[in-house]
């Protein structure tokens, strides 16, 4: 359930962005979600179109860029994609890792209509 404070906060954000560039629409956002968020994509969509009801972003297509789960052994520096279940390093055998990717979680960039001549875009 945490989607929605997450879309929320997203839409937010957006609609803060849009208001500085003087934008009567947005018409889509760009996310980009970290495999390890537990942000579900089919949960973030549903929310949005409910938190976006009577904004601006009313209607705004809603795009979602993964980005997998990656670890670095402190031991032996390898970096590697983990399993669901398995940290060990793959080099050495190691569980003392660091995440290195994949808790990634932020407003892109954002399209609109209005005054604005070009896209407006954020990064986080």
């Amino acid at each position: 359930m945490h989607e929605l404070s997450v879309t929320q906060s997203m839409l937010e954000l957006a609609l803060a962005k849009a208001r500085e560039a003087g934008a009567e629409r947005i018409t889509s956002l760009s996310l980009v979600v970290g495999d390890l968020t537990g942000v579900a994509e089919e949960c973030a969509r549903f929310y949005f179109d409910f938190v976006a009801r009577d904004t601006i972003a009313e209607g705004a297509t809603i795009a979602f860029r993964g980005v997998p789960a990656q670890a670095r052994c402190r031991d032996c520096s390898t970096t590697y994609a983990p399993d669901d279940t398995i940290w060990a390093c793959p080099a050495c055998g190691s569980v003392s890792a660091e995440i290195v990717a994949g808790r990634e979680l932020l407003l892109e960039s954002i399209e609109v209509d209005g005054d604005t001549d070009t896209p407006e875009h954020t990064g986080g």
